[in-house]
């Protein structure tokens, strides 16, 4: 089914400024906060019903996916393959992708992850950059802020109906 247009510009205001706090706080600590995860999880609590039109199943299912992603990312995390602030948000945000192809998702995460990485690392080799952001703990961290994957694919996947009307 894919996201309407309705969700996106239900769930785009209330998620984008979620999604920049993760990405600034993911690079500048290296730490999504929880409050964040919690507020994310919020905007599918209070708009994810009008959302998907006021569909139970839809809302519900949305319910499911964070669940299921939750426990995944648990398991990823327990193993070192994740950081679990980075797994936490992941569950948080996948209610709004619960409608849509899976292979499109995972291919608009593979984007972002690529872009974010290119990105990170242009910006840390910057001087500029560097010099505005000294305290910032990607910069010299060995593992890398997913936060910036995940918010840039929360983004972007609810811009892409609106940009498309």
């Amino acid at each position: 089914m894919g996201l309407t247009l309705n969700a996106a510009l239900w769930l785009l205001p209330l998620s984008l400024p979620i999604a920049l706090w993760v990405a600034w706080s993911d690079m500048k600590f290296m730490k999504i906060p929880n409050k964040a995860v919690l507020a994310m999880a919020g905007v599918w609590a209070l708009a994810g019903l009008p959302a998907m039109s006021f569909s139970l199943p839809a809302w519900g299912w949305g319910w499911a996916v964070l669940g299921i992603v939750l426990v995944a990312g648990f398991m990823l995390s327990a193993v070192g393959a994740a950081g679990a602030g980075d797994s936490k948000f992941a569950a948080a945000m996948a209610p709004v992708f619960s409608t849509g192809d899976i292979r499109q998702v995972l291919a608009l995460f593979a984007a972002c992850l690529i872009a974010a990485f290119a990105v990170h690392r242009l910006a840390r080799a910057l001087p500029p950059v560097r010099r505005a952001t000294p305290d910032w703990a990607s910069w010299t961290h060995k593992k890398f802020p997913m936060g910036m994957a995940l918010s840039g694919t929360l983004i972007f996947y609810l811009l892409a109906p609106i940009l498309a009307n």
